[in-house]
C-alpha cells in the first residue's frame, strides 16, 4: 500500500547537487505531495511593474522542492515519476528578459501579468484564450558529477527540460546516477508551447502530485517520458515556417514570421506576440533530411482566437 508524504514551499533549494540533504524518505510506490513556489521565488507578485525586471535577482531562480530520497535506487536504476496531478494558483506571469530567449532583437524588458482564476483558460489581449494545461518544467534527480550546478540547463539528469506534454497522466523515466536518486521538481507553468521561445511561460506557484517507482538495472542514459496527448484543436492551426541550413536560424525565421502574422492579422504588439508564441504556439522541426535546408514550423492552434 503506497504511503502518503508531502513537502511545503519553505523547504527548497536552488542548486543540484548530489551532496544535498533529503527533505524526505520514501519508499518505491510512495506518493508526494510538492507545494511549488513561483520560478522567480516571488520577486514578481501581482502588484510588480516592468521595472522589476531589471533589478531581478538570478540567483533566486528555480526554487525546487525536494530532494526526496528513493529508498534502494542505485546508479543505473531508472525512477519513474508518474504525474498524479498539477494544479497552478491563481496568478502567473510571463517576461520577455533581453539576452534570454530566441530572438536576440527584444533589447527591452515586457511583463505580462495573468489572472489564473478560471480554472480552463488564461485569457490574453483581443479576446484570446489559452487553454490551461499545468505541468512542472523541471523533473530532475542529482547529477552525477560532484559539486554544485545550475538549474536552467536540463541534462541528463533531466533538470530544466521543460517538456509541456508531461500533464496529469503521464509518466517521466529518469536514470539514477546517485545512491537515493534525489529527486527534486520545480518551474510550474499552466500552459507553454513547445520551445518555451520568450524563454517564460506562464509562470506560477502551486501543487504537483507524483508517484514513484524503481526499475532496477536498466542503464537508462538519458530521459524519457510517455503521455496521453491532446485532443488536436477544433478549428485546425495556422503554421509559420523557417527554412535554411541552420535548424536554429530557421526556429528564428519561423517565429519571426508567426509573429509578422500575429501583429498584422490579430491586431497585437511585438511584445504580446512573442509572449503569445511562447505560451501557445509549437515548434515543430518539420523536415531535417532534405539538405541543405531544412523545416521549422510555428504552429499557433486557432481555438485561441476568439
Amino acid at each position: 500500500m503506497a504511503n502518503h508524504h508531502s513537502i511545503g514551499r519553505e523547504t527548497f533549494h536552488y542548486l543540484w547537487s548530489r551532496d544535498h540533504k533529503p527533505a524526505l524518505s520514501i519508499k518505491p510506490g510512495d506518493d508526494v505531495h510538492f507545494d511549488i513556489n513561483d520560478v522567480s521565488s516571488w520577486q514578481i507578485t501581482k502588484d510588480s511593474g516592468v521595472g522589476i525586471l531589471s533589478s531581478f535577482d538570478d540567483s533566486k531562480l528555480y526554487p525546487l522542492a525536494g530532494p526526496v530520497y528513493v529508498e534502494g535506487a542505485e546508479p543505473g536504476d531508472t525512477l519513474t515519476v508518474d504525474v498524479l496531478d498539477v494544479r497552478n494558483d491563481d496568478f502567473g506571469w510571463s517576461a520577455v528578459l533581453p539576452g534570454h530567449g530566441l530572438l536576440e532583437e527584444f533589447s527591452e524588458p515586457y511583463l505580462y501579468k495573468w489572472t489564473l482564476k478560471d480554472q480552463h483558460f488564461a485569457h490574453f489581449e483581443k479576446g484570446i484564450r489559452i487553454p490551461i494545461r499545468p505541468f512542472c518544467g523541471v523533473l530532475g534527480v542529482a547529477p552525477p558529477e560532484e559539486g554544485s550546478f545550475d538549474v536552467m540547463p536540463p541534462g541528463r539528469h533531466g533538470g530544466n527540460m521543460d517538456i509541456r506534454h508531461l500533464t496529469v497522466g503521464s509518466r517521466a523515466e529518469l536514470p539514477v546516477w546517485v545512491k537515493g536518486a534525489l529527486f527534486s521538481t520545480g518551474d510550474l507553468h499552466a500552459a507553454m508551447g513547445d520551445g518555451e521561445v520568450c524563454v517564460s511561460a506562464i509562470e506560477c506557484p502551486g501543487h504537483a502530485k507524483f508517484r514513484f517507482g524503481l526499475v532496477k538495472g536498466t542503464n537508462l542514459a538519458w530521459p524519457r517520458y510517455t503521455t496521453r496527448g491532446e485532443a488536436p484543436p477544433r478549428k485546425g492551426y495556422h503554421v509559420c515556417t523557417g527554412i535554411g541550413p541552420d535548424l536554429m536560424l530557421a526556429s528564428k525565421d519561423a517565429v519571426r514570421n508567426m509573429l509578422d502574422y500575429l501583429t498584422s492579422t490579430h491586431g497585437l504588439s511585438r511584445e504580446e506576440a512573442y509572449v503569445l508564441c511562447s505560451v501557445a504556439a509549437d515548434l515543430r522541426i518539420h523536415e531535417v533530411v532534405d539538405q541543405p535546408n531544412w523545416v521549422v514550423g510555428s504552429m499557433v492552434p486557432l481555438d485561441i482566437f476568439p
